[in-house]
């Protein structure tokens, strides 16, 4: 079986099975406002937290180089909003462990470790020369 079919099928039974225990300790209206609360906060924080990784990109860019780790926490941010809009105890503790620039920085490590693609030096740039073809064409 893949692993999206497993992730498809999974995430909603532990969400349901979380909302089941969680609601039946604190009761529904409870439960109902929690969910609310954590997704405007994680929305609100999401917001502050892209702001920031903005910022800390432009100097990047002004020195020419490419904010890799910028942009790899920018989409780290969106996926944790995403996760923090959707309801459900999970998610959202999954949302707001990769929202905290301490635990994303860790997850984002982990990662990092596993694809060998991420590096943040410029040992594999080729330079070379080009030519547009498609232009003589014309």
């Amino acid at each position: 079986m893949s692993t999206l079919l497993i992730l498809i099928i999974g995430i909603p039974l532990i969400e349901i099975y979380l909302f089941i225990k969680i609601g039946s300790a604190i009761g529904t209206l409870n439960t109902i406002a929690f969910t609310i609360i954590t997704a405007l906060t994680g929305i609100i924080y999401a917001r502050h937290e892209g702001f920031n990784t903005l910022k800390s990109a432009f100097p990047q860019l002004a020195r020419d180089e490419i904010p890799i780790y910028e942009i790899i926490t920018g989409a780290t941010i969106a996926f944790a909003a995403l996760l923090l809009i959707l309801p459900g105890f999970a998610t959202d503790l999954l949302g707001f462990l990769l929202i905290f620039p301490f635990t994303r920085k860790l997850i984002i490590a982990k990662f990092a470790k596993k694809s060998k693609t991420y590096k943040k030096t410029k040992k594999n740039i080729i330079e070379g020369q080009y030519e547009d073809l498609d232009k003589d064409l014309e």
